[in-house]
């Protein structure tokens, strides 16, 4: 089941769909020196990862692996764990031989990186019976290949993956069919832990919109011969959804909760390295600080604007009502984009590229996949020019086939200073396609991947604008600094048992003030989608601003805020305690012998 997840995860990275011309891409910087050398021992793990998981490779611009699909069995995770292992070994035998520290340290984040990996395949195949959503799968399958930066000559192999999806190709299988195979194994596991009820049908609820996105890629490519596989395959997956129903959902957990090892490892796969207890204690105290330093801004904007209420809650309310609608959104956030990039290079703050950003509206079935506003980042491999783009999903698709549920979050004035700042720049956009203009290497590229070393960035790049902007840009920016600090206690504790789904909802709805489909999005995220993740935002922000700290104290007046920044970017996704000794080792000495 693991190498399902890491398909995903990798096609989720490289995914780029953009309905616009495009605009000058970031110019990929050509490997060398150590960079060279780390990359031809991480590429000897991507060649194991890219055979077993086929739609990351292809993802990545690899075209001999567009027609395949990953096999799901048992069999095949049995052989990636002797390849990965067999390759491991050799690489922990030359880490005590290696004498660049920067390939040193990439061996190191390798071996870390897998052997969580297999602790986490070892719990997951001992314990889990797995909720595999088939159609979530095959959709994210044959999206990576129909694609607007997807080489056109490349997207008749779609037409090939769906036909050995649906099992109608020679010598294939309908998929399905290898997931029943494989749950069933799982099944026969003494005192199996089961899915959550509620994510078994909240997320079947929603697979309409994935066959309907299926449907759509098809024909917006115009590509022919699909539609009777693709009515075999529409057969096969409501069969399987209704063999879900049948023989998991009986036994589906009505608690959510995760046993305390397995939310351990969750947190540990999203770059938490201090105990659950503890983080909640500093999201606490955070939470009430952020609140006090909201009472006064709100009172300013409320005098203002001549509202009523000073509280803050109140004047997010009232600043929610102007809502910006349609065909106004794109060009709206476009331009508070170019806003942020001119107090960017006025105060010399980070580097900013000579080239727009990529900002679009999510379809239905990206919504029902990632609910989330987030950026789909740039392949870091094999790039040939793709970039980063900034996705704005304004509904969630509902689970009982009803009307989506709407946000009134992301589509009004003050708050688009905050979320440009995170998700385009001088948050994620910057900081992924940094990576692939700097040439990092592919350890830090996909390997330190995780929650904490991105979104403690983005979050970073939110308290970074903050005091450029108005009072009520202010005002949101630091409602969001609140949400993530309330992430930060809330799901630890939801896991914990210290709090209901009920009392999660009031604090987001009425302590935080966000809408009821993003409290929803929420609570969804703490129980089954990802627990553990929303923590990541915090701790990052954190550590960030930690390292900041002791570099101002190390350097006093020499402290550069740009070159601080351009060099963060430029070590691509290092974790925490790296960062800092790479802060501490080369950036502080360069800027002292400097001035």
């Amino acid at each position: 089941m693991r190498q399902i997840i890491v398909a995903i995860f990798l096609a989720a990275l490289s995914s780029v769909a953009v309905a616009q011309a495009p605009a000058p891409a970031p110019k990929k910087a050509q490997a060398s020196g150590w960079v060279a050398q780390s990359n031809a021992n991480t590429q000897r793990l991507l060649d194991v990862e890219f055979r077993h998981s086929p739609e990351s490779g292809s993802h990545e611009g690899l075209t001999h692996f567009d027609e395949l699909i990953s096999d799901p069995s048992l069999a095949d995770e049995q052989a990636a764990r002797r390849e990965f292992t067999a390759v491991l070994s050799d690489l922990k035998a030359q880490e005590p031989r290696e004498s660049n520290k920067h390939v040193a340290e990439d061996l190191q984040i390798l071996r870390k990186t897998f052997d969580l990996r297999f602790r986490q395949e070892d719990y997951d195949r001992a314990h889990v019976v797995p909720f595999v959503n088939a159609s979530q799968v095959i959709f994210q399958g044959l999206r990576g290949l129909l694609d607007d930066q997807v080489a056109p000559a490349r997207r008749a192999a779609a037409l090939v993956r769906l036909q050995k999806y649906a099992g109608t190709e020679p010598g294939s299988r309908p998929y399905t069919e290898a997931l029943k195979e494989r749950v069933l194994e799982q099944i026969a596991i003494k005192d199996a832990l089961y899915p959550s009820k509620d994510e078994i049908t909240t997320e079947l609820g929603r697979n309409a919109n994935y066959l309907d996105g299926i449907v759509a890629l098809f024909k917006k490519y115009n590509l022919g011969g699909w539609e009777k596989p693709f009515a075999q395959l529409k057969d096969q997956l409501a069969a399987y959804d209704s063999w879900v129903k049948a023989t998991i959902l009986p036994k589906a957990r009505t608690d959510f909760r995760l046993r305390p090892e397995q939310y351990a490892l969750a947190l540990e796969s999203y770059g938490i390295d201090i105990p659950p207890d503890k983080l909640a204690a500093m999201a606490h105290a955070a939470f009430t600080q952020i609140q006090s330093e909201m009472a006064p801004i709100a009172a300013t904007v409320a005098k203002q604007k001549g509202f009523a209420s000073s509280d803050y809650r109140s004047v997010i309310a009232q600043l929610k009502k102007k809502q910006i609608t349609g065909e106004a959104i794109l060009p709206f956030y476009k331009n508070r984009l170019g806003e942020i990039e001119k107090i960017l290079a006025a105060k010399n703050l980070v580097s900013v590229p000579n080239r727009s950003a990529i900002i679009r509206l999510a379809s239905a079935a990206e919504t029902a996949q990632q609910p989330a506003p987030h950026m789909l980042p740039p392949p870091l491999l094999n790039n040939k020019g793709e970039r980063g783009e900034f996705v704005l999903p304004l509904n969630v698709p509902s689970a009982s086939g009803g009307a989506a549920e709407k946000y009134d979050d992301f589509t009004f004035d003050a708050v688009a200073w905050t979320l440009t700042a995170h998700e385009a720049r001088p948050g994620h956009e910057l900081q992924f396609d940094s990576m692939v203009e700097h040439g990092v290497s592919v350890a830090r590229a996909l390997y330190a991947f995780n929650s904490t070393n991105v979104e403690g960035w983005g979050l970073y790049s939110e308290y970074l604008m903050q005091p450029f902007e108005p009072a009520e840009g202010q005002l949101l920016t630091l409602q969001q600094r609140l949400m993530r600090a309330g992430r930060a206690y809330l799901d630890p504790e939801l896991q914990g048992g210290k709090l209901s789904q009920e009392q999660v909802y009031h604090i987001m709805e009425t302590d935080i003030g966000i809408s009821h489909a993003l409290a929803t999005e929420e609570v969804e995220r703490f129980s089954y989608r990802a627990p553990g993740q929303a923590n990541s935002y915090f701790y990052g922000y954190t550590r960030l601003l930690e390292l900041r700290k002791d570099t101002e104290a190390a350097l006093g007046a020499r402290f550069d805020a740009r070159m601080f920044h351009d060099f963060i970017l430029a070590q691509g996704l290092l974790p925490p305690d790296l960062m800092h000794k790479a802060v501490m080792d080369e950036l502080v000495p360069a800027l002292m012998r400097a001035r």
